[in-house]
């Protein structure tokens, strides 16, 4: 690796190592090499932290924030798990298996696993407490539950991905709805195992016609993904315009059909899309710039030839990646990783015969998984906030956790239709 590769990683490390917020670590790490180095002019740091932000497709992660704000503002959130309540919340370990399944179900909504800790840790985590459950078991399994929002469709991290390597991301989106189910049935068994072991009960049993009452409140926000999915799948729309028309059907719902979407709702939703999107657009910016600083470096040339000394095995090559990516992801924000690592592993994917719509699930839940990981672990974090407790207080369940979920991904790993066979229904 040359001196100027050295230059950036090192100072972007060092800024991390003090805390320095990561766009802007990539920032300094950027403008410190082209001012050691001269290998550049300056104003190419400019063009390439706008060059990062330069696509149509991104312009989906506004629109899909936006649509999970509505949607949180109307009810469907509250309606969601009143559903899940109905239909297993009275079973032994009942609220924890509701926590599973209002994740991913709310996970289909937002595409954000953060914005679903806050929606559904809010409501669950202090009636899992109250009813017995430990909290550190409690906020390890919405932290992780939460992250398969990453997984499934629509997926911010995939938008992120398919912008960065050119791979369709409505491909992507069929890609990691099995991968997610999958990850959702696992920590369910996870959830109802240790439930029953201490004992831990479910709520009382639904009333007679309470399962249809429900099921009939949730239907509209069990429409969202098959109107995201099934618009992508059958060519109707672009996941951008899936996204737009993702904010009318809430607009629609939460105005006309429950009544619930008052003005200062939509001010809200407003608000708050613009401070998400802001923060994700910068680091996206920022990460581009680094990007191409590594590419200028002829780092990815580096990395491939390093690890063809390694291994010439697909699956192991896969395998490295997987390590790298659980270490990255415990230290780094996942859409800085994709925009940083994307660029270095492409030439890798293409000379193994590796698809890059297997490989981008597969970096989708290598960084759900380090999305529970400390010392970073964004997800796991707000959900102990959310809780009150230390992260420490929820090692030992999230421990059970992260290995179903790595058994998941192992699957996944060496058994790639599992990945490919819906997006290979859309050719």
């Amino acid at each position: 690796m040359t001196l100027g590769a050295l230059t950036l990683v090192g100072v972007f490390a060092l800024a991390i190592l003090i805390d320095i917020p990561i766009a802007f670590g990539l920032i300094l790490a950027v403008l410190s090499y082209l001012l050691m180095f001269g290998a550049a002019p300056m104003m190419v740091s400019a063009q390439q932290f706008v060059a990062g932000m330069e696509s149509f497709t991104l312009l989906a992660i506004p629109l899909f924030v936006m649509a999970a704000q509505l949607m949180n503002h109307a009810g469907l959130t509250q309606r969601l798990v009143r559903l899940c309540m109905a239909l297993v919340g009275d079973i032994r370990g009942g609220l924890a298996v509701v926590a599973v399944l209002a994740c991913m179900m709310f996970g289909a909504l937002s595409g954000s696993g953060v914005a679903d800790v806050i929606a559904i840790g809010s409501m669950l985590l202090p009636a899992m407490h109250r009813s017995g459950y430990h909290r550190g078991f409690s906020s390890a399994l919405v932290g992780t539950a939460s992250s398969i929002g990453t997984v499934i469709p629509p997926s911010i991290v995939m938008i992120v991905y398919g912008t960065t390597s050119n791979t369709s991301v409505g491909k992507l989106f069929m890609g990691g709805v099995i991968p997610g189910l999958l990850l959702t049935m696992a920590l369910v068994g996870v959830a109802i195992f240790v439930s029953r072991r201490h004992g831990w009960s479910g709520g009382a049993k639904p009333e007679p016609g309470e399962r249809r009452q429900a099921f009939i409140g949730a239907l509209p926000a069990l429409l969202v993904p098959v109107l995201i999915i099934g618009g992508i799948r059958f060519g109707v729309f672009t996941p951008t315009e899936a996204a737009a028309s993702a904010i009318v059907y809430a607009l629609i719902v939460g105005a006309l059909v429950y009544r619930s979407l008052s003005l200062r709702a939509i001010v809200d939703s407003v608000i708050a899309t613009a401070e998400t999107s802001g923060a994700i657009l910068v680091i996206i910016g920022a990460a581009g710039m680094f990007a191409w600083g590594l590419t200028y470096e002829q780092v990815p040339q580096a990395i491939a030839a390093l690890i063809g000394e390694i291994t010439d095995s697909r699956h192991g090559v896969l395998l490295l990646l997987t390590l790298v990516l659980l270490v990255l992801g415990s230290f780094m924000e996942s859409i800085a990783i994709i925009i940083i690592v994307t660029p270095i592993v492409m030439p890798l994917l293409s000379q193994y015969g590796i698809d890059p719509v297997h490989f981008g699930v597969l970096l989708t839940v290598n960084l759900a998984i380090g999305a529970n990981t400390p010392p970073l672990g964004v997800d796991l974090m707000a959900a102990c906030r959310i809780a009150g407790i230390s992260v420490m207080e929820s090692l030992r369940p999230l421990a059970l956790m992260l290995g179903a979920m790595i058994a998941v991904l192992m699957l996944i790993t060496f058994v790639p239709e599992i990945v490919l066979f819906l997006p290979n229904l859309m050719e």
